[in-house]
């Protein structure tokens, strides 16, 4: 009887083998699983980029505004008899810049006055 405990024992451990360690088993099939996960996940965040440089193509094919946003910001180009102010922004942490004393103001009103 013992040996046909152990004959069964063995079937078992061999049937088992290619089921959970064989070529279509388990492991394989899960690591797959977790692969194919993560290639949609890229595939996702590429299709979304890639319909955000098919916009941006469409608008420079279509119109100037998309040309011209990009001159301006990238260049820094402006168009003519227009003139350019750049405001910085605050800085975290900076202390924020206060009014000049009143004594140069008027100094500085004084002096326009007189040279106009």
């Amino acid at each position: 009887m013992r040996w046909l405990t152990l004959a069964l024992i063995a079937l078992v451990v061999l049937l088992q083998y290619p089921l959970w360690l064989g070529k279509g088993g388990w492991l394989r099939v899960w690591d797959y699983d977790h692969q194919l996960a993560q290639q949609k996940e890229a595939n996702r965040k590429l299709e979304t980029r890639n319909s955000g440089l098919d916009a941006e193509v469409r608008d420079l094919k279509q119109g100037y505004e998309a040309i011209e946003e990009r001159a301006r910001f990238e260049l820094g180009m402006i168009k003519q008899d227009e003139v350019f102010v750049q405001i910085p922004e605050q800085v975290p942490g900076a202390k924020p810049r206060t009014k000049p004393p009143a004594a140069s103001v008027e100094a500085a009103k004084k002096s326009d006055k007189s040279g106009n």
